[in-house]
């Protein structure tokens, strides 16, 4: 057997990168004259006909690694046999769901067999589940066969459900493909490490037409559930590759951090359906990616984020695996950060608050952003402010700036309120979108630096994430607030200014205060 090096592990990466490219680059146009599209609707985030072919370049990518095992290694071509066959039908499975929409019935069982394929013809079984109780190894006897059939299967629907925003799927299958080659390479599993740079590389290719970035504003293919489900089925027979027999790479307990997100994502979703009497395989908005953007975050945020997680779960599995930290104590330790999000997810609006708030401090601005609101301010202090603001406007906005007077409860005193509303039609370019962003980000830094104003922003009134709608039907929400003043048809302030009262004192030190309005 030759070495696998680095020269020829960069051209394999490369080779595959290309591949998956160029397959994906051509599948386009025959994507839009088949009809393989998604279309917008339900819960989906996407507002135009997009195609499903990222998963081609993912298969082409495994496709040529194949060969290259059964030359390197023959003596497992049943292996590499079994794993073809396999991938196969999970790929044309999945094309045919994106274009006719396969019963979910239907797709387990269609499942379960490419899974028995990997049982019996591959091998690929897990035999135990590490040293869990009393330091010593627990197997599986009699049912280690059906056990890893529901594994697979179980593995590949959680990759599919977390296929909802650009990017997001790619990312973070991207992210548990490195750091299993991160353990491929430092303990010689060769093999694997060919499978893993050939699907890097595959995704790589993919997601560069699925994530967004300032020449591509919104996604120029997706994954689809022949993408999706090809990369948990494939992802997961890594994980049982490497975690099981006498030379096993990691550890049982390594893999499932590796696998993090996904897995804790899709269990907390089916067990809040079911707590909530609803169909498990049901689809809703309750994913770890849709309260990110319940609570304002763009796409590229929510996916930044959620991949972040998944590498900081992942580090801290191969952190336990390397420092010879015991499986028990890594297994607990998983098991509490499930339930934590469990219960986050649980009651959404909790974490959707905290998330707003982390969303701030983190200095991003939210989806959909119009303009901004101060409140609650003397007429010198609004006077100052709409002096800042109008130096901030730029002449391509099309934008107003009104002073409200109001008066408060304590001692009758007028306060003033700011508002800029910020004109934008659906027919506005992507660029003016972003201007107008960059607008808002400047003129928050600028109002903190100079009055010490802390901007808080909100997203859009939307019936979808409105706590004050979803309480009647879910009482997940908490069912606070139920009584409001707004009407439904008003939007809600993109930006709310947090006050400081000593700062503004210490600007002021004498509150003069005008006869008349200034605006």
């Amino acid at each position: 057997m030759t070495e696998f090096d680095l020269p020829k592990q960069l051209a394999l990466f490369i080779i595959s990168t290309i591949l998956a490219g160029l397959t994906i680059r051509l599948a386009i146009p025959l994507a839009h004259i088949s009809g393989i599209l998604d279309r917008p609707g339900e819960h989906k985030q996407h507002k135009h006909l997009t195609p499903f072919v990222g998963g081609t370049g993912i298969f082409v990518s495994l496709l040529a690694a194949l060969p290259l095992l059964g030359y390197l290694y023959p003596e497992q071509s049943v292996k590499w046999l079994g794993l073809g066959i396999s991938s196969s039908i999970i790929f044309i499975m999945g094309l045919i769901d994106d274009i006719i929409y396969l019963h979910f019935k239907t797709r387990l069982v269609i499942q379960a067999l490419s899974a028995l394929i990997i049982v019996l013809v591959s091998e690929v079984i897990l035999i135990d589940i590490g040293n869990l109780p009393f330091g010593e190894i627990l197997a599986l006897p009699g049912i280690a066969a059906t056990f890893t059939i529901f594994a697979i299967i179980g593995s590949i629907n959680a990759f599919n459900m977390i296929d909802g925003i650009d990017g997001l799927s790619g990312s973070v299958s991207l992210t548990s493909l490195l750091l299993l080659g991160i353990v491929a390479l430092a303990t010689g599993h060769q093999s694997s490490l060919i499978i893993i740079i050939a699907l890097i590389g595959g995704v790589v290719g993919f997601l560069f037409f699925n994530l967004r970035r300032p020449l591509q504003p919104r996604a120029k293919v997706f994954l689809g559930d022949n993408g999706s489900m090809l990369l948990g089925l494939l992802i997961t027979w890594l994980l049982i590759d490497l975690s099981q027999g006498s030379s096993r790479a990691m550890t049982p307990v390594t893999a499932l951090w590796l696998f993090s997100v996904p897995l804790m994502d899709t269990i907390s979703i089916m067990l809040r359906r079911i707590w909530q009497h609803k169909s498990p395989f049901k689809p809703d908005r309750n994913h770890f990616h849709h309260i990110l953007l319940d609570a304002g975050y763009r796409v590229n945020d929510a996916v930044f984020t959620i991949t972040s997680v998944q590498l900081l779960f992942g580090l801290t599995g191969l952190a336990g695996l390397y420092l010879g930290i015991h499986e028990q104590v890594m297994l607990l330790a998983f098991l509490a950060l499930f339930f934590g999000y469990f219960y986050l997810t649980l009651y959404p609006w909790h974490l959707i608050t905290a998330l707003r708030y982390l969303h701030t401090f983190r200095g991003l601005i939210p989806t959909e952003s119009r303009g901004f609101f101060l409140g609650s301010y003397t007429a010198e202090e609004a006077k100052n402010i709409v002096h800042m603001i109008s130096q901030e406007l730029r002449p391509s906005l099309d934008s107003l700036i009104h002073v409200i007077k109001n008066k408060t409860s304590a001692n009758d005193t007028e306060k003033y309120a700011v508002i800029v509303n910020i004109r934008l039609l659906d027919t506005d370019t992507k660029t003016m979108k972003n201007e107008i962003g960059s607008f808002i980000a400047s003129a928050q830094k600028h109002i903190n630096e100079r009055c010490h104003i802390q901007l808080r922003p909100f997203i859009e009134r939307n019936p979808q994430n409105d706590r004050r709608k979803l309480s009647e039907r879910d009482n997940s929400y908490g069912g606070r607030r139920l009584a409001d003043s707004r009407k439904d048809n008003q939007k809600l302030l993109i930006f709310e200014a947090i006050y400081d009262q000593d700062s503004i004192a210490k600007q002021n030190s004498t509150d003069n205060q005008p006869n008349k309005e200034n605006s």
